[in-house]
């Protein structure tokens, strides 16, 4: 959770891989998509629940840079009616719907979802207390 306008940054150089607004109830509403090449393959993140200016001039393949600012966070009217935070959500294979991820999954899918959606942490380090 984080203040609306709190500022988004690239964990690693990468590229836009897409932008969209998912409108209903309960969605990401702005939601911008990275890719990012590591020594194993390609590596996608999700941004979700932006605002709706972090997604605006963004184009695909467009070249991003570690620690450059890619959006913030967004209020309730244009982030599907959440409390303002950051979903973000890491994927090693290609979301096939396009700038999307399950933001859940089922209890009989939950063990195959771990295998292709890794920890944030991998990118973000420890970010709870005590760990």
């Amino acid at each position: 959770f984080a203040p609306v306008g709190t500022p988004v940054y690239a964990f690693a150089d990468g590229q836009i891989y897409g932008a969209a607004f998912h409108q209903a109830a309960g969605d990401y509403g702005y939601t911008l998509m990275t890719q990012h090449q590591t020594k194993d393959g390609w590596l996608f993140a999700l941004y979700g629940h932006l605002s709706g200016v972090s997604t605006a001039g963004k184009t695909l393949g467009q070249l991003i840079k570690a620690g450059e600012m890619i959006g913030e966070v967004g209020d309730r009217h244009e982030n599907g009616g959440w409390h303002p935070h950051l979903h973000l959500q890491l994927s090693i294979m290609e979301p096939s719907g396009g700038c999307d991820l399950p933001g859940v999954v089922s209890d009989e899918q939950h063990a195959h979802a771990l295998t292709i959606y890794p920890d944030p942490r991998l990118v973000l380090g420890e970010i709870y207390q005590g760990e």
